[in-house]
C-alpha cells in the first residue's frame, strides 16, 4: 500500500504565500541553538565512522546535539560496520552470505541517513532545502552572459 502525498512543511507554504494561520497549531517555535563544539564521539568509534560524527555535528545545523546523538551513533556504527564487512567481501568476492549482510547493512544505513535529513527528497520534506532546476529565461541570461565575457576576453564580435 502506497501511502499517501507528504505533507507540505510549513516553511514551504510560508515561501509560497499559501500558510493559513487558522490551519497551524497555536503554540511557539524553537529554533535549536547549538554548542560550538560537538559532543564526545562515543567510546571505540574511529574511522569513516568518526570522520562522519564530526562532520554531522560541525555541518548539519538541524541536528540537535542533545536529542539526536544516538541515531547519529548508530549511523557512525553503522559506518564502520559497513567499512569491515566492505573489505571482507572485496577479499571473498564468492561469498553472497557476506555480499547479502552488506547490501542489508546498506539498506539499514540509508533509512537512518534518511530519519536525519541527509538525503534530497527527505531534507525537502523536512524544509531545509529545495532542489530547484535553472528556468529557461535564467539560462538564456546565463549564456548570453557567458557570451559577452568570451568576447571582452577574445575582443571578436
Amino acid at each position: 500500500m502506497q501511502p499517501g502525498r507528504p505533507p507540505i512543511p510549513t516553511e514551504r507554504k510560508r515561501a509560497l504565500g499559501t500558510l493559513r494561520e487558522d490551519r497551524t497549531p497555536p503554540g511557539e517555535s524553537y529554533e535549536l541553538v547549538q554548542p560550538n563544539s560537538p559532543p564526545e564521539p562515543p567510546e571505540g568509534l574511529e574511522g569513516k565512522g568518526l570522520i562522519f560524527w564530526l562532520q554531522v555535528f560541525e555541518q548539519a545545523r538541524w541536528i540537535s546535539h542533545q536529542t539526536d546523538t544516538k541515531l547519529v551513533e548508530i549511523a557512525c556504527e553503522e559506518i564502520q560496520e559497513r567499512e569491515v564487512l566492505r573489505q571482507l567481501v572485496m577479499e571473498n568476492p564468492l561469498n553472497t552470505k557476506l555480499r547479502a549482510a552488506l547490501r542489508a547493512l546498506d539498506k539499514s544505513l540509508v533509512s537512518n541517513l534518511a530519519l536525519m535529513g541527509f538525503t534530497p527528497a527527505d531534507r525537502s520534506r523536512l524544509g531545509f532545502a529545495e532542489v530547484k532546476t535553472e528556468g529557461k529565461l535564467a539560462e538564456l541570461f546565463r549564456r548570453k552572459e557567458e557570451h559577452e565575457q568570451r568576447v571582452r576576453d577574445n575582443k571578436i564580435e
